[in-house]
């Protein structure tokens, strides 16, 4: 296992809890805006609507996502910074 890939794993998991928390966050104010609710709604929440549902899972994947690239990207990056040399 190269230099890279070692440092690149504390790293990963540092920026990996952080970006959870702040996708989480995005995720709460977008839904504020489109739902008018402080919290998105659980798929299991029999009060509310599919439209609702499906709306809120969209928002949340995709806003998970570009955090995750995001997120992995710049830990990447970093690594390359300090050891010279790309994680696999």
């Amino acid at each position: 296992m190269n230099t890279s890939k070692v440092a690149y794993r504390p790293v990963g998991l540092l920026l990996g809890i952080a970006g959870g928390m702040a996708a989480g966050a995005a995720v709460r104010q977008i839904w504020k805006v489109v739902g008018d609710e402080n919290d998105a709604p659980d798929a299991t929440d029999e009060d509310r609507t599919w439209r609702e549902i499906l709306l809120a899972a969209a928002i949340q994947g995709a806003v998970f996502a570009v955090v995750k690239a995001a997120v992995d990207r710049a830990g990447a990056t970093g690594v390359r910074r300090l050891t010279g040399t790309w994680p696999d």
